[in-house]
């Protein structure tokens, strides 16, 4: 799926993480991950706290809880310290949650990897709790997620200097570790199969939307907790739109069909584009289907640590625009996948360069698009290696294959 935001790039600041050792908790994604490493990116964490000059960061985004701590409940706040030294370790961080998830962090708690504070007021006034019983500190906060009000409010009542940060744990998490890259690899198996399952029932007259409803329901009965984005079923001309939105449209014979989807799997996402044609492909359709390919593949092929976002997003564009197509591709080639459908690295020529590095995760999807006659878009999810990159996905991309 095209991503929708832009972010701009932040320095690295944390070294590609060891392989995964020790007990994951509770609800974390431990039995098919060989095992989170929770404990080790706590310690990226506090180092990359103490290097920023704070004493303390306040996570308020879900995912990155989930990250930290193998927690994916929502609606919890996570205080980490900043560590000692650069080798030292920070105290275990404090977990603010309520009620409902009182006995789901238990094992959390167990495995030391948070203490767990369960509010019986609001969220603001459980953070100052928690401050209280810290030293008076500066503390961070992730500037691209808490709401200024709430950042006064806090500041004002705890009488703590809060600073503001900015991508310090999307900076963390752009490079997967082996059980994050086993979770996304299980959920494009889902995808895979669910679409698999779908494609011979596909027959003219049917919806976009019922389509849709049928490929989501292959997608959880396989283990997928919920589709990642509203699944994209495109048929005839709509295709031309990037991120169009089922509707009760009918798909026709000799027309083609753009399926966008994607899978969650223990929090991971996963996310595909195939197009389709019902019967023989209209041959404007099948010229742009070829040159899309093309700029896939080649785009892929360059995949590699040290070549930069700009590069491989300049090989797909290059060729389209060779093709005579230029102005009909105008989104970024790709973004990264992790705990979110869209995160950095973000492959595009809108934003400043940033290197590859093994262990991103992260989409090629070239598209062209022309009004009135329908749009191509082929997406698959790569891992970069140390000395290239691996396609997550097995479907196949060529056209014979895409005729149903």
């Amino acid at each position: 799926m095209i991503s929708a935001h832009m972010a701009a790039n932040a320095k690295t600041l944390s070294e590609p993480p060891k392989k995964p050792a020790g007990k994951a908790p509770g609800n974390s994604p431990g039995k098919d991950a060989a095992n989170p490493p929770f404990a080790g990116r706590q310690s990226r964490l506090a180092r990359a706290i103490a290097d920023k000059g704070l004493d303390a960061l306040l996570v308020t985004n879900p995912k990155d809880v989930g990250y930290l701590t193998g927690f994916l409940g929502g609606d919890s706040y996570l205080l980490c310290r900043a560590a000692a030294s650069a080798s030292g370790a920070a105290p275990a961080p404090t977990l603010i949650s309520d009620f409902r998830y009182k006995e789901e962090l238990e094992p959390v708690e167990a495995a030391g990897l948070a203490r767990v504070h369960i509010r019986s007021r609001s969220m603001v006034e459980a953070v100052c709790e928690v401050l209280e019983g810290a030293p008076k500190a500066t503390v961070g906060v992730q500037g691209e997620q808490m709401t200024l009000a709430e950042r006064t409010s806090i500041q004002r009542r705890s009488k703590r200097k809060l600073a503001e940060t900015i991508g310090l744990l999307s900076e963390l998490r752009i490079i997967k570790d082996e059980s994050e890259v086993a979770l996304i690899r299980k959920a494009v198996k889902i995808q895979e199969s669910a679409l698999d399952a779908v494609l011979p029932t596909i027959k003219p007259g049917q919806s976009e939307l019922d389509i849709a409803a049928r490929l989501e329901f292959e997608m959880k009965v396989r283990g997928s907790s919920e589709p990642g984005f509203q699944t994209i079923i495109a048929a005839g001309a709509a295709g031309s739109l990037p991120h169009y939105r089922p509707t009760g449209a009918k798909i026709k014979a000799g027309k083609p069909l753009l399926i966008d989807w994607g899978a969650v799997f223990r929090g991971y996402h996963a996310d595909m584009t195939r197009t389709f044609t019902l019967g023989k492909w209209p041959e404007r359709v099948r010229e742009i289907y070829d040159i899309v390919l093309e700029a896939h593949t080649l785009a892929a092929q360059a995949l590699a640590p040290g070549k930069t976002t700009v590069e491989i997003d300049k090989i797909a564009r290059m060729h389209i625009a060779r093709r005579g197509y230029a102005e009909f591709f105008g989104h970024g080639l790709g973004h990264g996948i992790g705990l979110n459908g869209h995160e950095e690295p973000r492959l595009t020529n809108m934003l400043a360069a940033r290197p590859l590095r093994a262990g991103m995760v992260v989409t090629i999807e070239p598209g062209i698009y022309l009004p009135g006659v329908g749009g191509v878009r082929i997406e698959d999810d790569y891992l970069i290696t140390e000395t290239g990159a691996t396609c997550l996905c097995r479907m196949k991309k060529d056209a014979d294959w895409a005729v149903l």
